[in-house]
This record gives structure tokens, sequence and C-alpha cells, in this order.
């Protein structure tokens, strides 16, 4: 591969490019700002010293850590007149985009377990989901997810790259890359199918599992705060899940038949630009801990 490859984004007219700059950065500064604002009143806040909010905190530095992989250097490329990024930069891009988008995927899935025991066995919780437990839970989520970056990006890298070196993509995203390969890679697309189809298998099946027996124990519930509770419980979680591994599943399982660059760019877009920024405005507009901790630590800000 050369040295330094193209990074095309898209053609747009100097008006759109300004705009559409104003808005990706607008984004940015949200996400990174709620993500840190999450995780400091995580930290601050005792009531929120829980294995639920310990969980969520390790989500927010994923989406913290994912959106910083591609979107400061799509702004950069957006005001600049070459727009290249190195071979090694774009390795770089690949495994850290692979391993956060990974750890997501277990983390979502471990965070369903820690909701089925939330309602299913609410006396046990402490101790089914200790310290300890949720230290390993975590450290699961970020291994399984740096497995596929140590995986794929090695196989990726080493493929021979030849003719045009043109990305038609805004980041090194590896269908888009493997698009520039000169030799035949239908085996290590293959591969690589396989592996995304496990990575979303094994969270699916235990968020699958979780929360059909969430359902088989709010069903013998006979008081309706006990279903209130237990949807408040579970709400803001499936629907960060429906958003994140609705466009994963589009990305990695959809057939090609079914995908044109232009869609991928609008996918791909969404789940590394915008759900980083709807994950913990999510969380904190439907969850009244995070806010009345973040309404607790504002007045105590104003009052010094």
């Amino acid at each position: 591969m050369p040295a330094l490859l193209c990074n095309l984004h898209y053609l747009l007219n100097s008006k759109a490019t300004g705009i559409v700059f104003a808005v990706i950065l607008a984004i940015f500064v949200v996400a990174v700002t709620a993500n840190l604002v999450m995780i400091f009143l995580i930290h601050m806040d005792s009531h929120l010293h829980t294995p639920m909010y310990f969980l969520l905190s390790q989500l927010s530095i994923m989406d913290t850590l994912f959106i910083c992989t591609t979107v400061p250097k799509l702004l950069v490329d957006m005001v600049s007149i070459q727009k290249t990024i190195s071979f090694v930069a774009c390795g770089i891009q690949i495994f850290l985009y692979l391993t956060m988008i990974g750890s997501e995927f277990f983390l979502l899935g471990l965070m369903a377990y820690d909701r089925y025991v939330a309602v299913c066995n609410p006396l046990r919780y402490p101790v089914l989901m200790n310290r300890r437990v949720c230290l390993l839970l975590a450290a699961g989520a970020w291994f399984g997810g740096s497995l596929d970056g140590f995986l794929l990006t090695p196989i990726t890298m080493n493929v021979p790259y030849c003719g045009s070196c043109i990305i038609d993509h805004f980041f090194c995203e590896i269908p888009a890359v493997l698009k520039l390969a000169c030799a035949d890679t239908s085996l290590y697309e293959t591969l690589m199918y396989i592996c995304c189809v496990l990575m979303l298998l094994i969270p699916i099946s235990i968020i699958s599992t979780s929360y059909s027996l969430i359902l088989l124990t709010v069903h013998r519930m006979r008081s309706a705060e006990g279903w209130k509770k237990a949807f408040t419980t579970c709400s803001s979680h499936l629907t960060v899940v429906s958003i994140f591994y609705g466009a994963a599943f589009y990305t990695y399982v959809l057939p090609k038949s079914f995908h044109t660059p232009e869609q991928d760019k609008v996918v791909s877009a969404f789940y590394t630009i915008v759900t980083p920024m709807l994950n913990p405005l999510i969380y904190s507009l439907r969850n009244k801990d995070v806010s009345g901790a973040f309404k607790k630590i504002f007045a105590q800000c104003l009052s010094t």
C-alpha cells in the first residue's frame, strides 16, 4: 500500500462543507462533554456508586474514545486541501475503532445481565453484582473488544494493496479499505463476517435471555408499581441497544447487495458520531438519579 492514502469524504460545495463541519463539531463537543459529565457525576456522587452506574461509566469512557478515534481527523480533513492519512495511522484507527465498537458490543450485553439480576433477583443483587464481579465484567468487555482489534487489524494491514489510493469513506473502516486490495480478499471477508456475527451473537444472546427472563418476572408481578419500576430500569438500556446494534447489523451482517457507498457512509456516521452523543443523553434524560446528581453538584458549584 502507498505511504499515504487519500481519504475522500464526499463532494460538497464550500457552503455545504461549512454547515456539515459546524454540525459535526457541535455533535462532537456535546458527545465528549456529556460523556465526561457522566463519568464525573458517577465518580463524585456516592448514590451512583452502584454496579449499573459503574458499567455506565465504562460505556461513557468507550463512547468518548470511540468518537475521538474518527471525528478529530474528519474535522481536520474537512478544512484541509490534502485529505491524507498514513498507512500506520490508518492501522491505528482501524485497531482503535474495532476495539471500541467490540467493547461496546460486549458491555451492552453484560449490562442486560445486570438488569436481569436487578429485576429478577433484587435481594441477591449486592452479592451477585459485587465489586469484584463488576470489575470482571468490565475487564471482559474490554478484553473482548481488544481481541477483535488484535485479530482483524494485522490481517487487514497485511493484505497487498495497489492501484488507486482513494478510500471512499471518511475514515479507515475495513470494508472501504479492502476495496483497494489487489488480491482476492473473499476468504478474509468471510472470516471477518463470521467474526462480526459472533461479536453480535454473543451479546445479543445474553440480552435476549436476560430480557426474556425479565418479561417472565414482570408478567408475574401484580402491582402497577412493579411494572413501572421494571420498565424504568430497562428502558434506557433497550433504547441504546436498539440504536447501536441496528446500525452494526446493517454494516456487518447484511449482504453486500443491500449496501451502497453512500448508505454505508451515512450509517457509519450515525453510529460513530451520533450514537456516542445519544447514549449519555438517553441515560441522563430518562434517569432521575443522574439528573438529581447533576442538579446537586451544580447547586454546590454555584454556592461556592
